[in-house]
């Protein structure tokens, strides 16, 4: 009876569609590929042994290799013996990601602010920073649907793609100066005080991505006072804290300026880069409230978002870095580590000026020291880019960006002279 129902009704569907059964995704065209992963895929490609990749924006030892730190292999070794898989794993999971969150935001708004001690914060554990930044892109559209999100130009490449994503219309600000390689504060500050009132502004507080170029604090300083004038709400994507400076509270001053002035803030984080947890994913989203009936309201809606966006994230990430966190010997451990990461990228960042400048370079290579992070924006053309990775298979993105953590003692020299040879002819 069955095969007699399926038979008639196949033949139906086949004749009402004119014998023509439906080609699913036929339409679909290949994404365009991300401008970092395709530096990536063309670097694995290349079989020279001189090859550098500065693409990515991971941390890497001066062989060049990913780094587990210390503090996490401790943190690793701690939470072996435990029995997380067992009866109560839900319990664990949303007590891991409270410490988290209670730990995470210490880091923002320092160990004894005030915002703290009055709960004035939402918090909730992201899936890294590009899952806080995506899950406030929502909020934000869902309870303010005719606003937009002023960017950096330029600003991470990604950040484009989370906000559209999200269907919040995206503008762009002046920031870097390609003359100086520097701030363009002047131009930054009228376009924030032309911006209409009450705008959301995406900004970097340290370590800015893809620039290494930061507002000095009294410049920070200038900029949050606009904003409580023009009522702006800055949303800070802090992705690289520590990297800047060395310096924990140091790389969040830009944050703790503006929550001095009295601005309410969101702000993304990551422990992607600054506990080398890449593939762990974990992040934490936070917004600062009026009060903590208003922190509550906003906590239970961005729980909501993320419960239809990914449920509930991965407990093993989260183990680590509250256990590092709320550890003060493995805390003091990190805190040494990120340190020392900063400073061989500082070093780095020395040596690469002082061995262009002893080519005798006709070039200005200062700003390869006045930039700070994971980050130098070069100067480089797309076309000079393009012969370093054709001559020298020395691979970063087009616009000049070069990720100083894939630097090395021992290709620093290999570097210099070849952005020397692609340089000196303009």
């Amino acid at each position: 009876m069955w095969k007699c129902f399926l038979t008639r009704t196949s033949r139906c569907f086949s004749t009402s569609a004119g014998n023509k059964a439906l080609k699913w995704w036929d339409h679909v065209a290949p994404a365009p590929k991300d401008p970092i992963n395709s530096v990536t895929e063309a670097f694995l490609a290349d079989t020279s042994p001189t090859k550098i990749n500065l693409g990515v924006g991971a941390y890497r030892d001066d062989e060049g290799k990913p780094v587990v730190l210390q503090c996490v292999r401790e943190a690793e070794a701690k939470i072996a013996g435990c029995d997380f898989l067992g009866v109560g794993r839900e319990s664990v999971s949303s007590a891991v990601s409270s410490k988290l969150v209670e730990e995470s935001v210490k880091l923002v708004y320092g160990k004894n602010s005030d915002v703290i001690k009055e709960g004035r914060f939402a918090g909730v554990q992201a899936l890294s920073g590009t899952g806080a930044c995506r899950l406030f892109a929502e909020f934000q559209r869902r309870f303010y649907p005719e606003s937009q999100i002023y960017m950096t130009d330029p600003t991470w490449s990604n950040h484009h793609n989370i906000w559209r994503d999200a269907l919040v219309p995206e503008r762009t600000f002046h920031y870097y100066h390609p003359d100086s390689k520097g701030l363009n504060f002047s131009a930054l500050m009228d376009d924030v005080k032309n911006a209409p009132d009450g705008s959301f502004f995406l900004l970097h507080p340290c370590a800015h991505n893809p620039t290494g170029v930061d507002p000095t604090e009294e410049q920070w300083r200038e900029i949050s006072y606009l904003f409580k004038v023009k009522n702006h709400f800055p949303f800070f994507d802090m992705a690289y804290q520590g990297f800047a400076s060395g310096d924990l509270d140091r790389d969040a001053r830009s944050i703790r300026i503006f929550v001095e002035d009295g601005n309410l803030i969101g702000c993304a984080q990551s422990f992607a880069k600054n506990m080398g947890l890449y593939g762990h994913r974990v992040g934490c989203l936070n917004v600062l409230c009026n009060d903590a009936k208003q922190a509550v309201a906003i906590k239970s809606q961005l729980q909501q978002i993320a419960r239809a966006m990914y449920s509930s994230p991965p407990v093993h990430g989260i183990l680590l870095v509250s256990g590092i966190l709320s550890d003060p010997n493995m805390k003091a451990l990190w805190v040494q580590e990120v340190k020392v990461m900063a400073n061989r990228i500082q070093n780095l960042r020395t040596t690469l000026r002082k061995s262009l400048e002893q080519l005798s370079s006709s070039l200005n290579w200062e700003h390869i020291t006045n930039q700070v992070g994971m980050f130098c924006f070069s100067g480089l053309t797309p076309e000079q880019v393009d012969r370093l990775q054709r001559g020298f298979h020395i691979y970063m993105t087009l616009d000049g960006r070069m990720s100083m953590a894939g630097v090395t003692t021992g290709n620093v020299s290999y570097l210099a002279n070849a952005i020397h040879e692609v340089t000196k002819f303009g």
